[in-house]
């Protein structure tokens, strides 16, 4: 009996115009309720409870007769009731380990929820955003606190960094999982959708070498990060399969500051062309190289990733990687509704895109 005051009293009430079966509510000017819908459709509220969450313990025809009273009356069990019912939180997590301020300029976060919501919004399901700074304990007990209290039926776990205790805890507190990082990654017993970043990173080396440039240099994001790390080996491997050298690459941790610091050193070693891991850093290198009185992209071609809203419109415009982070988003999303449901589908990431711009020319002789 308290399940089914439960799923009365919690019920979300809507107030709708009145159905072919008479007013909304048999009590007028009130919103409807679950015994409004059993007492309409002949039943109990037990019945209605059990139809209206795909249960079993009512016939296809007592059902199908529910479902058209409810839409009638405008009438659904509330998340809260539907919980109680299902041992479900009917919402997913996300806890990051970031500095506030990076997350503002960091283009594929917000494209990356964008989809994660347009699938959820199908779902029932709602998304918790903890954001809890750079500590990897806070980050830790923030989702031992989350399956304690029961608020979250599964996660998101981006920023994969080496060593990286999430992967061992989650499995541990029995919470289904899902990361996300560059493709092949190994999360060990938790799925992965994959990001192409290093076909990106390839195709931005090919076209360079194809435009005749030998000395081309790398600017990685913060070496902690396993989609960092794959970049930059990505950027080694082309390099190195073509014949180039490999030595000229620096950290700039995937903000504009370090971006510009790490170009400064890199232009040390006179490259005619530098790839950066990001656009943030990209935008601040071309500053850089301008201080430095060279030519863009005469003296220096530049190429970028994620393809900034910005890019197209700076001087020169800037080459760069495309990648989807809202088709990233839905399809982590899709994967990790179907573990909380005990399905399995596998991910097909996709594929990233390099945008010629006027930012990469074949180098100057003077180079």
């Amino acid at each position: 009996m308290g399940l089914l005051n439960a799923l009365s009293n919690s019920a979300e009430r809507r107030r709708t115009m009145d159905g072919p079966g008479g007013p909304a509510s048999d009590t007028p000017g009130n919103p409807p309720t679950i015994g409004d819908v059993a007492r309409r459709a002949g039943v109990s509220k037990g019945a209605v409870s059990l139809a209206l969450n795909g249960k079993p313990g009512v016939s296809e025809e007592t059902r199908r007769r529910i479902t058209e009273v409810a839409e009638q009356l405008n009438w659904r069990p509330s998340i809260h009731a539907r919980a109680m019912l299902r041992s479900r939180a009917f919402a997913v997590g996300l806890v990051l380990a970031r500095d506030t301020q990076h997350l503002a300029v960091d283009p594929f976060f917000a494209g990356f929820l964008g989809g994660v919501e347009s699938v959820l919004a199908g779902s029932g399901s709602v998304l918790v955003l903890q954001v809890v700074g750079e500590d990897a304990e806070t980050e830790a007990e923030s989702y031992r606190r989350l399956v304690r209290e029961r608020r979250i039926d599964g996660a998101f776990l981006l920023d994969i960094r080496e060593g990286d205790q999430r992967l061992d805890l989650l499995p541990r507190l029995r919470l289904p999982a899902v990361a996300v990082g560059p493709a092949g990654m190994d999360c060990g017993r938790i799925p992965v959708v994959g990001i192409r970043d290093g076909d990106g990173i390839g195709a931005a080396v090919e076209h360079l070498a194809g435009l005749g440039h030998r000395r081309i240099g790398f600017v990685e994001g913060a070496p902690a990060y396993r989609h960092s790390t794959s970049r930059l080996d990505a950027w080694r491997q082309a390099m190195l399969s073509r014949g180039l050298p490999a030595d000229l690459h620096d950290a700039g941790h995937f903000t504009g500051q370090g971006g510009a610091a790490a170009t400064r050193r890199l232009l040390d070693g006179r490259p005619t062309a530098i790839i950066y891991a990001s656009d943030l850093m990209a935008i601040a290198g071309m500053s850089v190289a301008r201080e430095a009185g060279l030519e863009l992209p005469g003296d220096l071609s530049v190429t970028g990733f994620d393809d900034n809203p910005e890019a197209a419109h700076l001087h020169p415009p800037l080459t760069t990687v495309k990648q989807d982070p809202v088709a990233v988003g839905a399809l982590a999303a899709e994967v990790l509704l179907a573990q909380i449901d005990g399905r399995h589908i596998t991910p097909e990431p996709p594929a990233p895109q390099l945008i010629v711009r006027a930012s990469t020319a074949p180098p100057s002789p003077r180079r």
